[in-house]
């Protein structure tokens, strides 16, 4: 019986293919398809209008380019089997459907359970579901499966989850600086050892990769009005939050509700398959729904936030690799008399932060390099390599957000 090819018209890629019977069931899934209903870089198209795309064309988006790196080791007397390349297509799939709402904001806030435990967990009560169908894609998204690469390919520092979205994210944006040679990158692929690795004709484009990385961190996703709005967005669940745990009566939906009515922990959601149900009805409707009818609650400073977020009268922000702390206090008081700001409250209006871009993380697995003598390098140790003498470098900013 022939298997029928679901083909996606992707804005990115053109037409990919989706022919495993696998794959299908699980992108049919409801919990794949909320994915649809989250945006990929949350509240960036407050800056950039066009970031609107999902987590759902990301994962799709990966899954490809994960068969296509396959398909380029297969070429290279690397022969990962059918069952192998499966689980590996699934892993990438799979690898982020435990993103909540506006994700890192709703991690600070109302959900206090990281969303690659989420996504562990999802992953084992779908496997479960399926009869056991997700076994060894678990395995490779744990890195406990044998075939150590197949993991790398899903998640480290070189892997097809960053390549899509810097990919992605650029094109939406329209952020040129972000865009990739990923073909080349996949091309130059290899495995030594059990240990993904890229040949050394293909150095200029891993450090290509990494400065569009940078690039895209410092002018997309930590732009400074991204990171008020993100700010302001964590501001308003907080605040929901303390008035839902001091007993006040909140409009939400009954899945945000669930969450702002309880403190959950990582051990709750394993004792109690019900939490991750309900956690599988959110999405970035039941937020912003909240937050646009909480622009007229009796809770002033709920309110005013609120209605800086729909009105996008966002924080100001100041970036600096200075200290900011005398900026602060003046700051403070001239929002606490020009607002009528009480002390105890003015944290919702002027506070500080750090935030910080680590390009490549020497402290992580690294990205390793086949000469072309053989020998098997760190590319920080590739001679003149931009990676060793300046983009390991952590760079680190202090921020102050306020009302203006």
């Amino acid at each position: 019986m022939s298997i029928k090819v679901k083909i996606v018209n992707d804005p990115v890629y053109g037409f990919i293919r989706f022919p495993e019977a696998e794959l299908m069931r699980v992108i049919d899934h409801p919990w794949f398809q909320r994915l649809r209903n989250i945006k990929q870089m949350g509240l960036a198209h407050l800056v950039y209008p066009g970031a609107v795309h999902t987590r759902l064309a990301h994962s799709l988006g990966a899954c490809h380019l994960m068969g296509k790196a396959l398909d380029e080791l297969k070429t290279k007397n690397i022969t990962p089997d059918k069952e192998e390349c499966l689980a590996a297509r699934l892993a990438t799939l799979l690898h982020d459907i435990g993103h909540g709402p506006f994700s890192h904001s709703l991690e600070h806030t109302l959900v206090g359970v990281h969303h690659e435990t989420l996504s562990r967990m999802m992953m084992h009560r779908m496997n479960s579901e399926m009869g056991g169908m997700l076994g060894k894609a678990i395995q490779v998204f744990d890195h406990s499966y044998p075939s150590r690469y197949l993991h790398q390919l899903v998640s480290s520092q070189l892997d097809v989850d960053r390549m899509d979205y810097l990919n992605r994210d650029s094109f939406y944006t329209g952020v040129s600086e972000g865009v990739i040679g990923y073909d080349r990158i996949l091309q130059m692929l290899t495995v030594r050892d059990n240990e993904l690795m890229v040949e050394e004709k293909g150095v200029y484009s891993v450090e290509k990769f990494i400065i569009a990385r940078r690039l895209m961190y410092w002018q997309v996703y930590l732009h400074k009005t991204v990171l008020g709005a993100e700010m302001l967005l964590i501001n308003i669940l907080k605040r929901a939050k303390e008035l839902a745990t001091e007993g006040k009566e909140l409009f939400a939906s009954p899945a945000l509700k669930y969450f702002l009515y309880k403190n959950l922990t990582e051990k709750d959601f394993e004792d109690s398959p019900e939490h991750l149900d309900h956690f599988c009805m959110l999405d970035d409707h039941d937020v912003m729904v909240s937050i646009k009818v909480w622009q007229t609650h009796d809770d002033k400073i709920l309110s005013q936030l609120c209605q800086m977020l729909i009105l996008r009268k966002l924080y100001k922000v100041l970036l600096s690799s200075e200290s900011l702390a005398s900026i602060l206090v003046s700051k403070k008081e001239q929002v606490k008399r020009e607002f009528g700001i009480a002390e105890k409250d003015i944290h919702y209006f002027v506070f500080e932060g750090v935030t910080s871009n680590s390009t490549y993380n020497i402290n992580d697995e690294l990205i390793k390099i086949e000469t072309k003598s053989g020998l098997v390098k760190n590319i920080t140790e590739i001679e003149d390599s931009l990676v060793n003498q300046t983009l390991a470098r952590a760079v680190h900013k202090n921020y102050i957000c306020y009302v203006q």
